[in-house]
């Protein structure tokens, strides 16, 4: 059954990568369906196509919208050697401290991820499905987001550390390459009372494992022939120099799981808020079918996006793959 719910993750799923990389956020996304209660579980598996493959919308449209990207990160450790003591967790008071422009230069993925939980909210109160799919497929990709290590620090691609590539490298080179025999039964979604808490728990565990991240990649570097670290592999029509599998599979050994439980972690987080947004929401009956227009309108929406997306310079912070 796990194989068969990977194969459903990743039939669609072409071979980019950007934060957890395509791959990852529609396997994350995807898989976070089959965590839900059999009353909600309905819709979601109805529409299972759209979340999954609209689950990479957000790293899209940082083409297009210079704002998007710090929705997808905090440098939490910009703050100070107690980042997670100085750094109110409620927006009103973490500007007052330090000023939205401040949090906006460095990343407001926990406060974006509360922000969006709160319009899902709304879009199932509304009974709004297109907004509904729209809104749990991006309420999806930041919650991934926050559950990766270097989206919680200024080192972000190691370019602090002579270590370029390295986000990359754990977010997309490793899943790409082991996420088939990973365990995806996580267990059911469960309503989360205090969804700003939770998540700025899952960022602070994102962070501690930040030097794990780092210290590891640049120890096996130190003890591996420099001319076997890369190779070249084929990505469709183009080569494309990349991490070695050999390189590879020692780093993944020393993380020791890592990439799978932070995986694991934002499956049932990603699930949870589904769940939890739909029961704040009076647990509404959502039979309704889209309507036509409705349709038609998603559809214009996606090829919007995709026009934005291709060929366009990203806009705001980027990292070398």
């Amino acid at each position: 059954m796990r194989k068969l719910l990977l194969i459903l993750a990743v039939s669609i799923i072409p071979l980019l990568v950007y934060c957890w990389g395509f791959y990852g956020h529609k396997s994350i996304n995807r898989v976070a369906v089959y965590t839900l209660p059999s009353e909600l579980a309905g819709f979601y598996k109805q529409h299972i196509e759209y979340v999954t493959s609209h689950a990479v919308d957000p790293d899209m449209r940082r083409y297009a919208v210079k704002e998007e990207a710090p929705r997808h990160y905090i440098d939490i450790d910009h703050y100070g050697e107690n980042p997670f003591e100085n750094v109110p967790r409620k927006w009103d008071e973490a500007v007052e401290k330090f000023t939205e422009d401040t949090l906006q230069s460095y990343g407001i993925v926990p406060w974006h991820i509360e922000r969006m939980y709160f319009r899902l909210v709304s879009a199932f109160r509304k009974k709004d499905i297109p907004y509904i799919l729209k809104t749990s497929a991006d309420i999806g990709h930041y919650i991934a987001d926050a559950h990766v290590p270097l989206h919680t620090t200024e080192n972000y691609n190691g370019q602090l550390t002579n270590q370029k590539g390295i986000h990359g490298f754990w977010e997309s080179r490793l899943p790409e390459l082991y996420a088939e025999d990973y365990d995806f039964f996580v267990g059911k979604a469960h309503k989360i009372d205090d969804p700003l808490n939770f998540i700025w728990d899952e960022v602070q565990k994102s962070n501690a494992a930040v030097d794990s991240v780092l210290h590891f990649e640049r120890d096996l570097t130190a003890d591996y022939p420099s001319d076997r670290k890369y190779a070249y592999e084929e990505k469709g029509a183009t080569m494309m120099k990349t991490y070695s599998r050999d390189f590879s599979q020692e780093y993944h050994l020393m993380l020791d799981g890592m990439v799978e439980r932070r995986m694991r972690s934002a499956i049932i987080a990603v699930g949870s808020f589904w769940y939890s947004a739909w029961v704040e929401a009076g647990q509404p009956d959502l039979n309704t079918p889209l309507t036509a227009e409705q349709v038609l309108q998603l559809e214009q929406d996606k090829k919007e996006l995709e026009a934005q997306y291709n060929g366009n310079k990203i806009l705001g912070r980027e990292h070398e793959d």
